[in-house]
């Protein structure tokens, strides 16, 4: 698995979806019924921040600040900087407060948050998108690896069921809590 590419395939897929978020929307419902449509940008822009401090500086700060302004243009301005941090050559690790982490795990991991959350933009903004079924295929094992039985009910929702026939997206989604994740 190229984990670069796989965090560029999901930023590029959470780009299409924050093109969804107009003006008044960030007080909308979100699929992680605890945020509204602004809070999950402001998420994300944490979540991409932290990816950046990753792969620029190689140290995460544990504790990140909040973007003010336009939710949407920050993530997109974030997501270029992501992307142009991976592609002039990031280092072998990452600091996580103290912690060591291998680069390649920090950016297969923030591909899952940077998708499954994309997915909820997309779906808060009234334009549901499904994950692109490679790229879904390719977060679901990642997913399963981080994704521990004590981050159920604080960070992720249980498991949804789903139909056998199932595609890779709603697969992931319900691994992940997410509910209506796929087709009745």
């Amino acid at each position: 698995m190229n984990c670069g590419e796989l965090l560029e395939r999901s930023l590029a897929y959470a780009l299409g979806s924050v093109a969804g978020v107009g003006p008044g929307s960030l007080e909308r419902g979100t699929p992680c019924a605890e945020w509204d449509l602004g809070e999950l940008l402001g998420h994300l822009d944490d979540s991409l921040d932290a990816l950046h401090e990753g792969l620029t500086g190689g140290r995460i700060e544990l504790f990140p600040g909040r973007p003010g302004g336009d939710l949407a243009c920050a993530f997109r301005t974030r997501a270029c900087a992501v992307l142009g941090a991976w592609a002039a050559g990031p280092g072998e690790r990452v600091l996580v407060g103290e912690l060591p982490l291998d680069v390649r795990v920090m950016a297969a991991v923030g591909a899952v948050e940077i998708a499954v959350h994309g997915w909820d933009v997309a779906q808060a903004c009234g334009r549901p998108r499904h994950i692109p079924g490679p790229l879904a295929a390719e977060l679901l094992p990642v997913a399963r690896c981080v994704v521990a039985a004590e981050d159920r009910g604080v960070r992720f929702g249980a498991p949804v069921a789903v139909p056998l026939h199932a595609g890779p997206d709603a697969r992931l989604l319900a691994f992940l809590g997410r509910r209506d994740s796929f087709p009745g």
